[in-house]
């Protein structure tokens, strides 16, 4: 009986297989990934149900139209003096928020718009309404 000691070689992962599959995985995601520009979604914004529900007594209504006419309190507004009157209606009426109410086709261009002359304003709660 030969009492040699057989020594083990060392454990080996063989890598060539496993990028083969890995190559093989990409190019079957690159193939199947649909390619769509942010510009060709059609994303329809969701419904506002709970939104100027619950307003406030001191609130100033600001409507803002699809072609981008600005009201304040039923009154239209140029968007060069937006901000001057809301200030002097904060200061007048003691207004604490805004409820803004928008035509479901007006840009987010428009309603950022609105938002940010809020802020610039003094008026830092906004509501939205959706006006259907």
């Amino acid at each position: 009986m030969s009492l040699a000691i057989r020594r083990r070689g060392r454990p080996q992962i063989n890598i060539v297989p496993l990028i083969d599959v890995l190559t093989i995985l990409i190019f079957f995601f690159l193939l199947t990934m649909q390619f769509s520009q942010l510009s060709a979604l059609n994303i329809t914004p969701p419904k506002i149900e709970t939104a100027g529900k619950t307003a406030a007594q001191h609130t100033l209504s600001l409507a803002v139209s699809s072609e981008g006419q600005f009201s304040v309190d039923g009154q239209i507004v140029e968007a060069t003096v937006l901000r001057a009157t809301l200030e002097a209606r904060a200061k007048t009426s003691g207004v604490e928020e805004v409820l803004l109410v928008v035509d479901e086709a007006t840009p987010v261009k428009y309603l950022t718009q609105a938002m940010d002359t809020c802020s610039q304003a003094g008026l830092a709660k906004v509501k939205l309404q959706s006006r259907n």
